[in-house]
C-alpha cells in the first residue's frame, strides 16, 4: 500500500489541523447527537466548528472520499455542548430533567447567539424527534460563515496515535459569563488553563474505561429557558 503523505495532522508551518482549548472564535459547520454508552438513550450534542481561514494553511479534507471537495480552509474541532449528557432524569433535589427539551433550550439559546431566531420559530410543531430536529438543522438553519466567539475547556487525552488529544465542551455559564457569545459585549467565559483543562496525568493504568461523568444536565440556568 502507497503511503499518503496528506491528512497527517499539521500543516507545514506546524500549526494543527485541529483547535484545542481556549478562547476561540468559530463557526458550525454542523451538529450531531452522540450516543452516551453508560446512561440509555442519553446524547451528547457535538458541534463540528472550524476557525476562519488561515492565510497559507491547508486543513483536512472535507471529504477523504472525495477530493474534490478539498480542504478546511480554518483548523476544526469537535466541541460537546456540555461535559453531561442530556437525558431524561432528575436532579438530586428532584427536579425532572426531559432530555429532547434540554436540547431544545441549548438549540433556541445557539440559534439566539447566531442571531437565527427566525429559523428556530419555523421549527414548531414540525418536528416528530429530537433527531429529526437536529437532522433539519444541519440541513436548513442559515449558519454558514456566522462566526461566535467561544470558550472551549476539556480534558487531554492520548489518542490511538499516541498523541495527545482533547476531549472538549464548553464550560458552564457563571457571574452572568457564557460558553458563547460575542467577546465585546464582556458576556464569554475568560479562559483559564488551571481551571478549564484537565491536564494527563502519567501513572501506571491499572484498569480502562470512560470518565465522562454519570450526570444529566439539568436546566438551572435562568438564561437557558424555553419559551
Amino acid at each position: 500500500m502507497a503511503l499518503s503523505t496528506d491528512d497527517l495532522g499539521s500543516a507545514g508551518s506546524g500549526l494543527p489541523k485541529t483547535i484545542t482549548p481556549g478562547n476561540q472564535t468559530l463557526k458550525i459547520n454542523r451538529i450531531d447527537l452522540e450516543d452516551f454508552q453508560f446512561i440509555k438513550d442519553a446524547y451528547h450534542l457535538i458541534m463540528h466548528v472550524e476557525t476562519k481561514p488561515i492565510d497559507g494553511f491547508q486543513g483536512f479534507m472535507i471529504d477523504k472520499d472525495d477530493e474534490s471537495k478539498g480542504h478546511y480552509a480554518g483548523q476544526i474541532g469537535r466541541v460537546k455542548a456540555s461535559q453531561y449528557a442530556f437525558a431524561d432524569g432528575e436532579t438530586k433535589s428532584g427536579v425532572k430533567i426531559q432530555r429532547d427539551r434540554s436540547v431544545l433550550i441549548f438549540l433556541q439559546n445557539l440559534c439566539k447567539a447566531l442571531d437565527i431566531n427566525e429559523w428556530m420559530t419555523e421549527q414548531h410543531n414540525k418536528h416528530d424527534t429530537i433527531e429529526a430536529f437536529v437532522d433539519s438543522f444541519n440541513k436548513t438553519a442559515p449558519v454558514e460563515d456566522k462566526y461566535l466567539d467561544f470558550c472551549v475547556v476539556g480534558k487531554e487525552y492520548v489518542g490511538k496515535s499516541g498523541y495527545t488529544n482533547y476531549d472538549m465542551w464548553l464550560p458552564k455559564a457563571e457571574n452572568g459569563k457564557y460558553g458563547y457569545g460575542n467577546t465585546k459585549d464582556g458576556k464569554v467565559i475568560t479562559y483559564d488553563e488551571a481551571k478549564h483543562l484537565k491536564k494527563l496525568e502519567v501513572k501506571n493504568v491499572d484498569s480502562f474505561g470512560d470518565d465522562d461523568d454519570f450526570s444529566v444536565v439539568p436546566n438551572t440556568s435562568n438564561d437557558f429557558s424555553l419559551d
